[in-house]
């Protein structure tokens, strides 16, 4: 390593930690998107936090790595690499997948230039496209569980009076039918009962009831569901948590977010393996998320949503063919799933003004529910949605 790299890995604060430590370290580390600098021999010289987020890992293990050990063989940003060094000019290229088995699905619009202090040495400069685009869905899923907030009123007004009439008269049949079509009759008050619970689940769409917003401690949310989960159905399940002590309250009903970290934890409790599984929960705040929401604010304000609440399973994963439509109503991985679980979800998630959105691959499915925090509003009046690194 050149003897002037040593001020570029200094990442928070270095101007505090090392005295020979340039403004251009700490202007690269107040950027939110991630900056890396390659060495001539592949390994990483500095990182800024963005960089560790991106990453996963903090500084002192990303520092002196091998940039081809975090990235799959023949990665696409290791080839413009060697193309920056070769031409000694920069580089850019758009939708760069970087996805990782570890790390999960990443993909971006990626700058390399070479670093002017650094023979052979190069700066990666990522920009993520992901985020955005999933925001879009999301915007999508809401008004997917809008349409069957209609749906659900007529169908539990037109259809469950009937299945009542139904149901009584195979109860008056099965008292004076022979043994062989009293099996029918129980049959038809057992399939009627099916279908009017099905209509009660989907009632929970049509729900008038706004949501009753006040500061809300995401901890305890997360404390009942893990307690209820550990009792119950995931008793099987090793919950590991990760949670950050000094978020602030989330703005937010109780016992819907309740309701909603429910559905997705037995979901991950689904999917784990019977012999090994494990669901991570954690907790962090994440500036840099800020969304056009009426729900939370005025009308065309930006809301920022910084709380975010990860949970994660090692289960088989989602088909890639179901991701993007998971939460859309009646879309399930599961045989006897009815679909509705994670459109209950989103809807809850909508309704308190956050988004949700979903990794998945084998042995690591994760769902990413962004709030906002109680009392903090976006200020300016452009309705287009932004990310920090979008």
């Amino acid at each position: 390593m050149p003897k002037n790299s040593i001020t570029m890995t200094s990442n928070r604060g270095a101007s505090e930690q090392n005295p020979n430590a340039g403004p251009q370290s700490t202007i690269a580390g107040a950027l939110p998107m991630p900056i890396l600098i390659v060495g001539a021999g592949g390994e990483l010289i500095y990182v800024n936090p963005a960089a560790e987020q991106f990453f996963d890992m903090g500084s002192g293990l990303l520092l002196g790595q091998k940039l081809a050990k975090l990235l799959p063989f023949g990665s696409p940003l290791l080839q413009l690499i060697r193309q920056v060094r070769e031409r000694n000019a920069s580089v850019a290229e758009r939708n760069v997948d970087l996805s990782t088995p570890r790390l999960g699905e990443h993909v971006a619009d990626v700058t390399i230039s070479p670093a002017p202090d650094h023979e052979g040495s190069v700066i990666v400069l990522l920009q993520e496209r992901g985020l955005a685009q999933r925001l879009d869905r999301q915007m999508l899923h809401r008004g997917a569980a809008r349409s069957m907030s209609g749906m659900a009123a007529v169908l539990a007004h037109e259809i469950k009076n009937p299945l009542a009439g139904i149901r009584g008269a195979a109860q008056l049949l099965e008292e004076s039918v022979g043994e062989d079509d009293r099996t029918l009759a129980i049959l038809i008050c057992n399939e009627t009962d099916r279908i009017r619970a099905l209509i009660d689940r989907m009632e929970a769409f049509g729900d008038p009831m706004a949501p009753m917003r006040k500061p809300v401690n995401i901890h305890e949310v997360l404390g009942r569901v893990r307690q209820v989960a550990e009792t119950s159905f995931a008793r099987n399940i090793r919950i590991v948590e990760n949670f950050d002590p000094s978020l602030p309250p989330v703005l937010g009903d109780r016992d819907h977010l309740i309701q909603a970290f429910m559905n997705i934890v037995r979901n991950a409790s689904d999917a784990a393996p019977a012999d090994g599984g494990e669901i991570f929960l954690a907790t962090g705040y994440r500036p840099g998320v800020r969304v056009s929401n009426p729900v939370v604010g005025q009308s065309g304000e930006r809301v920022s949503l910084p709380l975010e609440v990860i949970v994660r399973d090692n289960g088989s994963g989602i088909p890639p063919d179901l991701l993007p439509y998971i939460f859309d109503p009646f879309v399930t991985a599961k045989a006897s799933g009815a679909g509705l679980g994670l459109a209950l979800v989103a809807k809850i998630v909508g309704d308190h003004g956050g988004v949700i959105e979903c990794e998945s691959q084998p042995r690591r499915t994760l769902f990413r529910v962004l709030l906002p925090v109680a009392g903090q509003m976006g200020t300016d009046n452009d309705v287009i949605t932004e990310a920090n690194n979008a």
